[in-house]
């Protein structure tokens, strides 16, 4: 990372984190944690905490991020999820070290923190269902209704509990609840549950234990035994802090802070882990990294830089209140970036091709293109130029409107590090009045663009050398949603109804320039003229695709501007 990246300015979390430094409270230590779930792939909003968490730390000498994977929950994790997370947040240009830990670890641990509660009467075996608990919890107004099983003696609860974990009971018979107060006028408060019977593997431990314990009992005691400082939270786990407290207070462990932060939500996106899934299970993408999808991991197969991504974290900042960011704005951020970083190369989507007359038959001229004005260490590369070329179909009219600069009957133009060329003639097919082909002949003095005579001329057209491109299936990426908030659109809608039928058109006969020819995945560059691209993972020998990663500008915004 460099060290403009680190530059975030102060946040209220970072002011709370330089205060504890100040006043020592910590013995200086700073250690935070990234905690996900592995039931899933990380997505946009991850990455605001991942940058926030190893953020802080990377800021802080001798300051410490783990990284700890919350297992609790068998029926959803998968260790393909773990792998897909940690290969994300590399990506992301953060590692832990060797600060890589699973809530699993501490199974063993909780379970005698659990038996300490019941001892001290502060935790019971509740036979009720889930939906009996559910309706005795009471409301925001009226206090909820003590369990019939609250007051169990205490060698009672350690039996059941003991005989739970042997897996004597069937899934959902019984649960652990911490004894709090029914009548808090917090609800995390009214006697949560610790613990619940699942009958099932888990991705680590196998089938040694049948209870799992609950997020909220796992988590404060996982930062406990880590020695976590600054347990950074997302805003929902706002109204969970006092039960973070209380389980830390009640067994006399040691206690980090926990600071909450809003979320934020893109335009145009979902982020709901259900619907993102919803998306992937009903066809609507082709997977978890689908281009089209806000996880990161199809963020990287779109060709989204990681650098972009971390300066649109840093930009956003962190807030106490919910707020929705624009995507245009993480797309001017990965503009910046490519702009600066990916190498310029031809390629022509809807080919036309171009016949120059005077030009020697059966010559090839190799000519300097620059890589990258942006960056003169990109150096330059060579391009064929022959008789025969292609350039965009929409790059030539016969009729064309006034402020129509490109090639026309008649007109010269120029070809990118080339020659003038001037139009002469059209060829039609006979049946459907179709161009097929255009006839120029080329000015020989005005090689690389300019002429000796200064004569100057208004369009500039990219191309390829027909003899030497190579065909490409290009991929046109666009928003998913036609509607900016596609959870709540409308009224009687749900997000299925402003998906975009246009958030995908492959182009199959496109045609790039030569230099393409040893690309690899994940490779970036611009198409000149026509946007930023990457190099799909299913690219073969033979068989070039790319993905459209964002165009040059922001054409949605100047539609919408226009409705």
């Amino acid at each position: 990372m460099t060290t403009n990246e680190n530059k975030t300015g102060t946040d209220f979390i970072r002011t709370i984190v330089a205060d504890d430094l100040k006043t020592n409270r910590w013995d200086g230590r700073i250690v935070t944690r990234f905690p996900p779930e592995p039931n899933g792939y990380l997505h946009i909003g991850h990455a605001k905490s991942i940058s926030l968490n190893f953020g802080i730390a990377s800021e802080n000498p001798g300051g410490i991020c783990h990284l700890r994977f919350d297992d609790t929950n068998p029926c959803k994790e998968e260790n393909e999820y773990v792998q897909a997370i940690k290969e994300d947040i590399r990506w992301l240009g953060f590692d832990w070290g060797e600060h890589e830990y699973f809530a699993s670890d501490y199974f063993h641990q909780l379970y005698e923190w659990a038996v300490q509660l019941i001892q001290s009467g502060k935790a019971y075996v509740d036979d009720q269902t889930a939906e009996e608990i559910r309706q005795s919890r009471g409301t925001l107004t009226q206090p909820g209704q003590e369990s019939p099983y609250r007051n169990r003696p205490v060698e009672v609860n350690l039996d059941l509990f003991e005989r739970m974990k042997k897996g004597e009971f069937p899934d959902g018979s019984r649960v652990l609840r911490a004894k709090i107060d029914m009548a808090a006028p917090n609800l995390n408060l009214r006697d949560p549950v610790m613990y619940r019977i699942l009958h099932e593997t888990h991705h680590r431990t196998g089938d040694e234990w049948c209870i799992y314990p609950m997020y909220d009992f796992a988590h404060g005691q996982s930062d406990s035994i880590e020695k976590i400082t600054h347990s950074l939270c997302s805003l929902e786990f706002e109204n969970h802090r006092p039960l973070y407290d209380w389980f830390c207070r009640e067994l006399g462990i040691y206690h980090p802070q926990q600071i909450e932060f809003a979320r934020f939500n893109l335009n145009y996106t979902v982020m709901s882990k259900r619907k993102l899934l919803a998306l992937v299970q009903e066809g609507h993408v082709q997977g978890w990294d689908d281009p089209r999808m806000p996880t990161l991991s199809a963020m990287r197969r779109r060709g989204y830089p990681p650098q972009a991504i971390r300066a649109f974290c840093t930009h956003i900042g962190v807030a106490k209140r919910p707020n929705v960011i624009d995507l245009a704005l993480l797309e001017h951020f990965v503009r910046d970036e490519l702009n600066k970083t990916a190498p310029r190369v031809m390629g022509v989507l809807n080919p036309l091709k171009v016949v120059i007359d005077n030009y020697p038959e059966d010559t090839v001229e190799e000519l300097p293109a620059v890589n990258n004005p942006e960056d003169p260490s990109a150096g330059s590369r060579m391009v064929p130029f022959s008789r025969e070329i292609y350039i965009e179909r929409d790059d030539f009219r016969e009729e064309a409107p006034r402020k129509f600069f490109r090639l026309v009957p008649g007109r010269e133009v120029r070809l990118r590090w080339a020659y003038f060329i001037t139009c002469t003639d059209v060829v039609k097919d006979p049946d459907t009045g179709d161009i097929i082909e255009v006839h120029c002949t080329y000015d020989q003095e005005s090689r690389g663009g300019s002429s000796p005579d200064g004569r100057k001329v208004k369009g500039t057209l990219h191309w390829v050398s027909a003899p030497h491109a190579l065909d490409a299936e290009v991929r046109m990426y666009d928003r998913l949603f036609t509607h900016e908030d596609p959870s709540g659109g409308g009224e009687g809608k749900d997000f299925h109804d402003y998906l975009n039928p246009d958030s995908l058109k492959v182009i199959a006969n496109a045609k790039v320039e030569r230099s393409l020819e040893e690309v690899q995945s994940g490779q970036r560059m611009q198409f000149e003229r026509q946007g930023y691209f990457c190099v799909d993972p299913e690219t073969q020998p033979g068989k070039l695709v790319f993905n459209r990663t964002v165009t040059l500008r922001d054409s949605w915004a100047k539609h919408d501007k226009k409705k």
